[in-house]
């Protein structure tokens, strides 16, 4: 039997205690009743609890669509933002070459568009593929969108005049509504190779819809072990009423309460910067999910040794506003050992024949022990190793600690009203049709 990661709260109890932590989980488990029930706010987007089974039928499929588009093309590009982008990419970071790029050996990249409005990124990106041979995936539930949806029409244009329409409609794919949209009628008329996202389930908790699966799949990532450690985590946390034992109804009430003694910034950690982007991911899921009604933890991310070097003096002596959540992996897949040196100049023969990752764990433990005594609670998430098992388990466990966490903050962990705002602006100072006097009356007020 596989080992499951793990939360420790050794070093929060001196700020909370542990029966503090376990009452309000205990009290949670009404919430999560409430989701299984699907009978509390945002009912509607649940599909995500049960995707690890529902997936299940897909998989073949998606499997074989990434395996056709790699036989055609050695480049794909990804196109979207937000949940139709954050998920699939923590993954490909985590469990890819960190130089893959530079590899010389045949392999499928991966590059993304549509996650921001740069000129100078987008016109890039268009120089390489000028040169290079390349299919497209876009995935956006409406389609319109503003940022993938410049993206999309830029990189299609182009697809087209490289290699003529009728080809540049096999070299696409579509990851859409069932029905509705301004993507659907446009892959249907254009005749793309579609997958559907569930009216049920909100981006950034999608990644385990093809949506996710699809690119994760063209990077040569198992998508089957994924999907098993998902289900491994749904398995002991759904339905699982004792407080005790379930590690998301834990985390939710340990950071509620430390947020509760006035600090409301949580800080994600990792060791190993193949995280980054996982971090990345969290920090949608959490500040949309939560950020609401004047309320929420403020999701943050450092990487460690990296950011102790420009961050760390404030994590340790700064504002006591912060806590932190460090991701901790167990067992890297590599093996490297510091060489020993004759002339020992620079000093580091007492590290001899260590593997770097001994030197990276006690940096670890030496940092969580400094902060500690510095004020700042610490959560440990330990990770036995850096897979596709054991990254299905970290979505599993923080989609269900986010929606119980949201629960327990009073607040809709399935919307983001607040999101509409900016774009509201963008519209009307664009003189989109419809917004004229809205922009007319911002200009004004940008004068």
């Amino acid at each position: 039997m596989k080992e499951n990661i793990s939360v420790s709260l050794k070093n929060v109890e001196s700020f909370i205690s542990f029966e503090e932590i376990l009452a309000l989980a205990q009290q949670s488990v009404m919430h999560l009743d409430t989701l299984n029930k699907g009978t509390g706010p945002g009912g509607d987007f649940l599909g995500w609890m049960s995707l690890p089974e529902d997936i299940r039928p897909q998989l073949e499929r998606i499997e074989k669509v990434a395996e056709r588009l790699r036989s055609i093309s050695d480049l794909t590009v990804i196109v979207g933002i937000g949940g139709s982008y954050l998920g699939s990419r923590a993954v490909v970071e985590a469990l890819s070459h960190s130089f893959s790029s530079l590899r010389k050996d045949k392999h499928h990249e991966i590059v993304f568009a549509g996650q921001n409005l740069s000129e100078d990124y987008l016109s890039e990106l268009l120089d390489i593929l000028d040169v290079r041979n390349y299919t497209v995936v876009v995935i956006s539930k409406s389609g319109v969108t503003t940022e993938p949806a410049i993206a999309f029409r830029i990189i299609k244009n182009h697809l087209e005049k490289k290699v003529g329409k009728k080809e540049a409609s096999e070299r696409i794919v579509a990851i859409t509504d069932s029905k509705k949209g301004a993507l659907r009628p446009l892959a249907d008329a254009n005749g793309y190779e579609t997958f559907v996202i569930p009216d049920n389930i909100g981006g950034r908790y999608s990644v385990l819809t093809p949506a996710g699966l699809l690119p994760i799949a063209l990077s040569g990532i198992d998508i089957r072990m994924l999907v098993e450690g998902a289900a491994s985590m749904q398995a002991v946390t759904r339905k699982n009423r004792d407080a005790s034992t379930n590690l998301s109804l834990i985390y939710a009430a340990a950071r509620n309460l430390i947020m509760r003694s006035g600090r409301t910034t949580e800080i994600m950690v990792s060791y190993t910067p193949k995280l980054h982007y996982f971090a990345e991911w969290w920090k949608q899921l959490f500040g949309e999910s939560e950020g609401k009604d004047g309320k929420g933890i403020f999701p943050a991310a450092v990487d460690f040794t990296t950011d102790l070097h420009s961050l760390g003096q404030y994590i340790q002596d700064g504002q006591r506003i912060m806590f932190e959540t460090v991701l901790s992996v167990t067992e890297p897949k590599r093996e490297l050992r510091v060489p020993k040196e004759e002339d020992n100049a620079d000093q580091l023969n007492y590290l001899s024949g260590q593997r770097l990752s001994e030197v990276d764990h006690n940096a670890e433990a030496g940092t969580i022990l400094a902060h500690h005594d510095g004020n700042v609670p610490v959560i440990l998430l330990t990770i036995p190793k850096l897979n596709e098992y054991y990254i299905g388990q970290l979505f599993y466990f923080f989609e269900l600690a986010c929606a119980v966490s949201g629960y327990i903050l009073d607040v809709n962990p399935f919307d983001q009203p607040g999101v509409e705002a900016y774009k509201r602006n963008m519209f009307a100072l664009l003189n989109k049709p419809g917004y004229e006097e809205a922009g007319r009356l911002l200009r004004e007020r940008l004068k």
